[in-house]
């Protein structure tokens, strides 16, 4: 387990006059064979370099000298992160008693000004160096070994380094590389620095250090992995001994892939190294390995398999990268750092520690946000969820059927949006919208019953940081069936019809009229309704004699009322159901005023049969005008407004025709029932002005309403035709009583005056 410590800033010589304090952006630890520094570039910028620092001077790291002195420079400009790795062997750090020191410049351009800050760590090692430790980085190999264990060479033909070390005649270090069916020639340590190679002696360790792709390197493959190896030996002749020490780098250069079941895959050979009973493998992420039991139970996959390690890094792993971006859809990749150990023994007991450390990224791969369809018909909203959101992009609007909304939303707002959030990193979001919000569209298919309702989203997403947008659409189509318009319940009583409805959702797409007028809680007072309406139900109240009623099969027993609402859509006011209701009513007394000028009268009078078995004379205006039918107490008239002796009463905006009911109880003289009358009924009908088609004394009466209609009772007799000199004792009316002055006219033809008559129906009774 590599020890971690606390970031620690100091001064230190830098290349720049001044050193700048850091205080953030930058993270340094210590690990079990390196030390590493992390930057983060939304603090430093994109161009920032390093330089390592002692006491003989400052060195820019660049990407040769960064291979040849055991740097490595890991970029993922995408992630907003670069990080410098040095080993603990590295050209420019000092160390003594497995205390290792580091000092290092970051140049970069901060709030818009180039700056110099000094980074400085001193780390101890953790884990003691095995016999040989081999390191197979991005982009070099190094191999250390402990330089106490020597051995006296003997010669022999089949070993040509061997062989020559005994012939050499000088005692400096010489080096010589191994190439299949080649003969190298030696060279001394200088040389081999000049060609990029690294030798050098430390802390009682043999280092030797080669970038990938020297001239004297070897690329072959192992059971069927790419390989890249250097064999080096490095040889001294001290008087008659010879000292020679074998230094083989040998590296996997596997890239590895991404596999269908979500994992980074990658291998190397097991047996780079001699090895007795195989390979010990410890693996993770980031320089924190582990062992291969506790890999494998957070999901990785380490198997051998025909002289091969296989790996898996599962994409969601602890301490991998990942990072979304816009290239017309959305996609994003995943990063990984990874460290691989193999330790192995040969058969001489010398233990090898080869670690790998491999950045392995996949390729594009399509992010999958989806949206799903989480509608309750019965909730009467919409509810979608957008998933699969990666934790890097964040919604930031919305579009709602071609309508522009930021979020969050408003308190006021009918809308809602709520996060969810997902334990793999990712998150969601749940849209709510009512479906009667105006935003939303809605058709109503009449023939099939079905009501639809559609919402067309585009989902604005941001990729943070830099705010490159995503869009996504959706559209959403909830149908309700069997749709049916409302039905109402309607009973009879004595004093009219009640109509009841139960509320249903969708009533608003129809609307209920009596005739061409919408019902409505004015409609009703203007006409004498009584009208009630809530969420839950509506209940209207029809009193007889009351607009709207069409009246049939009048007799001295009473007659049918029939009341009818009418269903119409509301688009385009169809009329597409109706609830008619006919009840038999049958008060002492009414009146009735057609449309064609008929007054139709039941009249409630003494008995009407003398005692001695004869009927009484009863008759209008016009004594010629009789009763249609009578019993005991009660007769039917029915004639012409205009007929019959009528009079009328012309107002500014009405006419009234008036006729009178006579009766004499001496029925010796039936010539003067007007003149000795007893008693007096006067039934009158009053029509508007205000949509007459024809002169009102014409024969043929035609009105488009029916009338309002009277019957007053007066008590004192009265001769001939004249005007009654007391007022009405009683009287049975639908609509309050004028009371501008009128006056009574014979029933002759005027000077042509025409009028319309608007459409009203009453009915009186008493």
């Amino acid at each position: 387990m590599a020890f971690k410590f606390s970031v620690a800033f100091l001064l230190s010589v830098c290349s720049a006059a001044i050193c700048d304090l850091i205080t953030d952006g930058v993270h340094m630890e210590c690990r079990e064979r390196y030390f590493m520094i992390a930057v983060d570039l939304s603090f430093t910028g994109k161009e920032l370099r390093f330089e390592a620092v002692d006491r003989t001077g400052v060195y820019a790291i660049t990407e040769q000298y960064a291979a040849k002195c055991g740097y490595t420079v890991s970029a993922l400009p995408l992630l907003g992160h670069v990080e410098l790795r040095a080993s603990y062997f590295s050209c420019h750090t000092d160390n003594k008693d497995d205390m290792f020191s580091f000092n290092f410049n970051l140049i970069a351009t901060h709030k818009g000004k180039k700056a110099s800050y000094a980074l400085n760590k001193t780390c101890t090692l953790s884990l003691q160096w095995s016999h040989r430790e081999v390191t197979c980085e991005m982009n070099y190999m190094e191999v250390s070994v402990r330089s106490d264990v020597t051995c006296p060479i003997v010669p022999n033909r089949h070993n040509k380094n061997a062989v020559r070390a005994v012939r050499s005649t000088t005692s400096d270090w010489q080096v010589t590389f191994q190439r299949p069916e080649e003969q190298m020639p030696s060279m001394n340590v200088s040389q081999a620095r000049k060609r990029g190679y690294t030798f050098d002696s430390r802390d009682g360790r043999l280092l030797f250090r080669t970038p990938y792709g020297q001239p004297d390197s070897l690329s072959t493959e192992v059971e069927d992995v790419p390989v890249e190896a250097v064999y080096a030996t490095v040889f001294s002749r001290q008087n008659w001994v010879v000292l020679m020490v074998d230094l083989l780098a040998a590296c996997s250069m596997y890239e590895g892939y991404f596999d269908d079941g979500g994992y980074m895959m990658w291998k190397t050979p097991e047996a780079l190294y001699p090895s007795v009973g195989g390979t010990q493998i410890r693996i993770g992420l980031n320089g924190d390995a582990m062992e291969q039991l506790i890999a494998e139970k957070r999901g990785y996959i380490v198997e051998k398999h025909k002289g091969t390690v296989h790996i898996g890094i599962p994409y969601n792993a602890e301490g991998g990268h990942r990072k979304s971006f816009v290239i017309g859809s959305l996609y994003e990749f995943y990063a990984f750092d990874l460290s691989v150990e193999q330790i192995s023994v040969d058969r001489d007991y010398v233990d090898t520690m080869l670690q790998f450390r491999r950045t392995l990224v996949t390729p594009l791969l399509p992010c999958t946000v989806f949206t799903r369809n989480q509608t309750v018909l019965e909730e009467q909203m919409f509810t979608i969820y957008l998933g699969d959101v990666p934790e890097d992009v964040m919604l930031v609007s919305i579009q709602l059927n071609e309508r522009d909304f930021t979020l969050p939303f408003t308190n006021t707002s009918t809308y809602k949006v709520t996060e969810v959030l997902h334990p793999n990193g990712t998150h969601g979001y749940t849209l709510k919208v009512l479906f009667h919000d105006p935003v939303v569209k809605q058709k109503f298919f009449i023939e099939d019953a079905v009501l639809q309702f559609m919402l067309d989203i585009n989902y604005t997403l941001a990729v943070l940081p830099g705010n490159d947008f995503y869009y996504h659409l959706a559209s959403i189509v909830a149908l309700f069936t069997d749709v049916s318009p409302p039905a109402f319940d309607a009973v009879c009583s004595e004093s009219g019809i009640r109509f009841k409805l139960n509320r249903q959702p969708f009533d608003y797409l129809w609307e209920l009229t009596i005739g061409l007028d919408v019902l409505t809680s004015d409609l009703a007072d203007r006409r004498g309704y009584i009208f009630s309406n809530d969420s839950q139900s509506l209940q209207l109240d029809v009193p007889l004699a009351t607009h709207g009623y069409k009246y049939q099969d009048v007799t001295l027993k009473g007659f049918s009322g029939t009341f009818e609402i009418l269903v119409r859509v509301r688009e385009t006011s169809e009329v597409q159901t109706s609830t008619v209701k006919t009840c038999l009513f049958n008060p002492k007394e009414f009146i009735m005023c057609s449309t064609d000028g008929m007054m139709t009268v039941v009249a409630n009078l003494p008995p009407v049969v003398s005692g001695g078995g004869r009927t009484l004379r009863m008759s209008l205006m016009d004594n010629s005008c009789g009763p249609k039918d009578m019993n005991g107490t009660r007769a039917l008239f029915s004639f012409p407004v205009n007929s019959c002796g009528f009079i009328f009463e012309l107002g500014k905006d009405y006419v009234t025709y008036q006729n009178e009911i006579f009766y004499n109880k001496n029925d010796q003289n039936m010539d003067l029932v007007s003149s000795d009358a007893t008693e007096r009924v006067i039934v009158q009908c009053t029509y508007p002005l205000s949509s007459l088609h024809q002169l009102f004394t014409m024969y043929r009466f035609v009105s488009d309403t029916v009338g309002v209609g009277k019957i007053i009772r007066t008590v004192q007799p009265t001769a001939g035709l004249q005007r009654p000199t007391r007022k009405p004792t009683a009287a049975l009316q639908s609509t309050p009583r004028h009371t501008q002055p009128v006056v009574f006219v014979p029933g002759v033809r005027p000077s042509a005056r025409y009028f319309r008559v608007s459409r009203v129906h009453n009915l009186a009774g008493g």
